[in-house]
């Protein structure tokens, strides 16, 4: 059974990742995620950690893309996030203690995935979800290369705190 719940949740925040992103377009998507949410934390077998974890990562998650949006890395339609944007980071943190869990013992394995499915992620959601980038797609990927290579080990770490 753990190894499907692995696999599961990491199907989860794919699919939660498209719906976020397409529902800057198409709003009805998140409550498909919020229902998502709602199913993860029914699943969890230690509730009151998986609701601590969520809330911890979605709040640094939330605050870390609020600040480069104020430095002018992204150009948002709403302030300080798009609802979308912060429903992503909720979707992202659960699976922080699940299918992302290695990523607290693993430090610098995480820092390399996160170094360049961070930035990738940045600028295909975007894209999709016409997200302005000021400082062009090259210089923001450049910029968030470093910046996620600290961001996922230090969020996986923040997870597994109890």
């Amino acid at each position: 059974m753990p190894n499907r719940w692995v696999v599961t949740n990491a199907v989860w925040l794919q699919a939660a990742w498209w719906g976020c992103v397409l529902g800057a377009e198409r709003p009805w998507l998140l409550l498909l995620v919020l229902a998502g949410v709602a199913v993860h934390l029914r699943l969890c077998t230690d509730f009151n950690a998986e609701v601590k974890a969520l809330l911890r990562v979605t709040l640094a998650g939330c605050v870390l893309d609020s600040a480069l949006g104020i430095l002018g890395v992204f150009a948002f339609n709403a302030w300080p996030l798009p609802l979308w944007l912060a429903l992503l980071w909720l979707a992202l943190a659960s699976g922080m203690r699940h299918s992302l869990a290695w990523a607290a013992r693993h430090w610098q394995l995480a820092a390399l995935l996160g170094a360049l499915g961070g930035p990738l992620a940045y600028v295909g959601g975007a894209r999709l979800a016409n997200v302005a980038l000021p400082l062009g797609t090259m210089l923001t990927a450049l910029l968030l290369m470093p910046i996620w290579a600290l961001a996922l080990p230090l969020l996986a770490r923040l997870a597994a705190r109890r």
